[in-house]
């Protein structure tokens, strides 16, 4: 079962289109163990009494403690917090339950901080959506215990998705942003540098408030980019000239600002930073242009956006909660955009070389072999929901099954790579199932960041794992590729690196089988990969 969740009322509606299993009503005394993640969600039931609602809450805690400790420390705990009532309090000046609420979440962020393996849902990123008669229907709540009502089920299960999503650190890459009446008010062209609205009054300030928590999606890893209608010198002039913007050149990895129909822009854009178009989310306020990319480009994303310029903030918050919301981030994330302007910079030096190894000395590769651990795990699984193109296999792995694969014996490692124009970090991906009885290998998963592709990293890697087989006493490994829409491009990669092919299975499950016997084999890495076993 996927989930085990311990409850206190009637929350099954809620969880309908999950695989779940609940306990009894407060009841911790059974759970199932073989259940893959477990969920603490407990809603505060109708008491006019604040005493014995005060002392129920502290009972929450010491009962998620008893149940913390009986679950294996490699699967997930997912914690609600507590919401405030639903109904109206007798004495304002009381406020006890909310200090006992505070509390509670304050002690359940403790908690988290000092064990991995739990994370913490803000329920009230739900319920203060909705007024209290919204959020609970009276007559289902005596009739049957339910304390949110059946009307909003479909809304929890899409909040309850994206929460999930966010804890897996399943998200879109990019976001193409048009310019004019988009970041600022106004039509550069017409207008002028300077009389663009951004800053000062109504409407500026909210273009600039829109700014600002696009630099922080910045921050967050989130790559910008930009697809106008416009002169490029005058984006250029604006960019260094307006001293109330916030976006400039160098936070966009990408641009394409000419006269050209925004979907051949668009795709330009994808194939520039080497993303699959199903990435990116497009935002532009003229209907025309949406439309258009939502006819042409069915994979990319491409919200509405909003009649009035003063419902931005709400319109950027429902952009996060939906394509871009994320539990933590990664070193990787925050060095996003440096990364890909250091990968504009690989791009140029090639052209100055006309053989590739030669280009490849000059860049000075350095590539870290790491085993997974605690440090890395939530990047490792990231990496396997994220990466289609180089990616032999495209399993998906959420970060409790990447520990599961650890303790379960499997040889699960990840490579940083850098050179001379930057660190790309964690970029790669092996995970390795190992049989010692029988002295053989398989390998479940391969895959890298398309950011690394194109300077023979590949190889290093998977050579350099191959002769770590080796000297373990690993006789035979055996591989698959297994075709999808994206890896069309690694079809042949297992043959390139020496494994013979022994079963093709195209017609049923698009599946090639390999092995390659390691005792006839020699590994030789190319001397200008500086490898670092970490």
């Amino acid at each position: 079962m996927k989930y085990f969740i311990f409850r206190n009322s009637t929350i099954e509606p809620l969880f309908n289109k999950e695989k779940a299993l609940f306990s009894g009503y407060a009841d911790i005394s059974y759970m199932d163990s073989e259940s893959e993640c477990f969920i603490w969600f407990y809603v505060l039931p109708y008491k006019q009494c604040n005493q014995d609602l005060v002392k129920e809450i502290e009972d929450y805690y010491n009962k998620l403690l008893i149940v913390y400790n009986q679950i294996p420390k490699h699967k997930f705990l997912y914690v609600f917090t507590l919401l405030s009532p639903f109904y109206k309090e007798i004495v304002s000046g009381d406020f006890s339950i909310q200090k006992a609420i505070h509390q509670f979440n304050m002690d359940v962020v403790e908690l988290s901080k000092k064990n991995n393996n739990i994370r913490i849902i803000d329920f009230s990123t739900f319920g203060n959506n909705y007024t209290s008669d919204q959020l609970i229907d009276w007559k289902y709540y005596f009739i049957s215990q339910m304390p949110i009502s059946p009307k909003l089920t479909n809304d929890f299960n899409s909040w309850f998705k994206n929460k999930v999503n966010e804890i897996n650190l399943i998200r879109k890459k990019c976001l193409v942003l048009d310019l004019d009446n988009t970041l600022w008010g106004g039509i550069l062209g017409e207008d002028g540098i300077n009389g663009i609205q951004i800053g000062g009054d109504y409407p500026g300030n909210v273009f600039l408030e829109f700014q600002k928590a696009l630099l922080e999606l910045k921050r967050t890893g989130v790559i910008l980019t930009v697809c106008s209608k416009n002169n490029e010198q005058d984006v250029i002039d604006v960019w260094e000239k307006n001293p109330f913007l916030l976006l400039r050149n160098k936070d966009f990895s990408a641009y394409r600002i000419n006269w050209n129909n925004k979907v051949d822009n668009i795709k330009e854009i994808a194939q520039e930073l080497n993303i699959g178009l199903d990435s990116i989310v497009f935002i532009d306020d003229n209907p025309v242009e949406r439309e258009l990319v939502r006819q042409l480009l069915p994979s990319v994303e491409t919200p509405e956006f909003p009649a009035q310029v003063y419902s931005l903030p709400f319109f950027i918050n429902t952009i996060i909660d939906k394509y871009f919301g994320i539990y933590n981030i990664t070193a990787e994330d925050k060095v996003k955009t440096e990364q890909y302007v250091a990968n504009k910079q690989r791009v140029n030096a090639k052209n100055a070389y006309s053989d590739l190894s030669d280009y490849i000395k000059s860049l000075e590769i350095e590539i870290t072999l790491q085993d997974a651990d605690s440090f890395n795990f939530s990047r490792i699984a990231q990496l396997t929901q994220k990466t289609n193109q180089f990616n032999l296999t495209t399993k998906r792995y959420v970060e409790s099954e990447i520990i599961d694969l650890v303790k379960g014996g499997s040889k699960v490692n990840c490579i940083s790579v850098k050179d001379k124009f930057g660190d790309s970090g964690i970029t790669g991906v092996a995970i390795i199932k190992l049989d010692k009885t029988k002295k053989s290998a398989i390998i479940d998963s391969f895959l890298l960041s398309c950011r690394i592709l194109g300077r023979g990293i590949e190889d290093a890697f998977i050579l350099s794992l191959l002769s770590d087989l080796k000297s373990n006493g690993i006789n035979t490994v055996y591989a698959s590729y297994l075709s999808s829409p994206k890896n069309k491009q690694v079809s042949e990669f297992y043959e390139k690196v020496g494994f013979e092919k022994i079963e093709d299975n195209y017609e049923n499950c698009s599946e090639k089988s390999y092995k390659l016997n390691l005792s006839q084999e020699k590994f030789e890495i190319k001397p200008y990969y500086n490898i670092i076993k970490s």
